[in-house]
Order: structure tokens, then sequence, then C-alpha cells
């Protein structure tokens, strides 16, 4: 008989413990969570790399964007007032320029590097605007080097989206 009661005891005891974690696990919830990270070029020069708070990568073609998504980022589960980002980047200026390529189809290495003495490299911190619930981490490159950012989890085509850039903006002569 006492073998009986210890284990039904056991059994008891091992269920409310369960039930006690199950509990605890789901109040526990992460105040941060991960968040893809995808670009938006509304520019003529191409992005070669971009990073969020030091996550990210890809490039981004002239007016170009929204199709690739790297991982990952972290934003807060809620919204903070003075919520920021650091957004650095490489543009090169003339992404269309002439390289020339040896027989094999190869870049020349020289005229590699005389194009690519033109890339510049950026770094700029942008406020994050409110959202509701969190979702991708989306960058928006702007003329003149101007850079938006958004964490929430609506669609750039949606009328509710924070911003409305048409994708080949207009670029002035002078910044």
């Amino acid at each position: 008989m006492c073998k009986t009661r210890n284990w039904k005891t056991a059994v008891s005891l091992a269920g409310w413990l369960s039930a006690v974690l199950l509990v605890t696990a789901c109040r526990s919830q992460s105040p941060m969570l991960s968040a893809p990270v995808t670009g938006y070029n509304h520019t003529s020069a191409a992005i070669n790399r971009l990073s969020v708070n030091g996550a990210g990568g890809g490039n981004i073609g002239p007016h170009q964007g929204g199709g690739s998504q790297v991982c990952c980022g972290v934003v807060p589960r809620h919204w903070v007032p003075g919520l920021r980002a650091i957004v650095e980047w490489e543009k090169d200026p003339d992404p269309r320029g002439y390289i020339k390529r040896d027989q094999y189809g190869q870049f020349d290495n020289k005229d590699y590097e005389r194009h690519a003495a033109n890339y510049s490299r950026h770094k700029v911190i942008v406020e994050i605007p409110r959202y509701t619930v969190a979702g991708t981490l989306k960058v928006h490159f702007l003329p003149c080097d101007q850079v938006r950012v958004s964490a929430d989890n609506i669609k750039v085509v949606d009328p509710r989206y924070p911003y409305n850039y048409p994708m080949k903006m207009e670029e002035p002569e002078v910044c």
C-alpha cells in the first residue's frame, strides 16, 4: 500500500510541477524579438551592403527592394519612446559603370579598384516610429543619403504604413 501511495504522490507532484512550469514559461516572454531586415532603395545608386544595428547584409540595386530578407535584427516586443536604429551602408554611385574583364570573364583587378574607389560608406542614427506589433525591420534609402526605418508588422503597400515613398524618387542636383 505504501508503494502505491508513494507512486501516486510522485505522479501528482510531477503533474503540479509541470503545470507550474508551463504557466511560468508562458508568462516569461522575452522583451526582445528577432526581426528580419529588408531594404528598399529609392535611389539610382546601388546599395552594396547594409546593416541595421549590426544585422543585415545583401545588396540592393537601384530602385529595387523588398524581395530579400536577411536574418536577423532585434527589436523590442513593445515600442518605446526614443527607439532608434543605427544604419550603415556602402553605396555605389555608378552601378552600371563599365569594369573591364579578362579573357575568362573575370573583373580586371585594377579597373575594379578604380570603380570601387568611388564607393562611399555611410552611418546614421534614425528614429523608429511607433508600432503596435513588432515585425520586419524595413530600411528605406532615399536621395541625399537620407534613411528611414520601420519595425512594424505592416506591409509597405498598406495605407497604414508610416512611409509612402515612390520606388523611383527624383534626385536633386545638390543635396
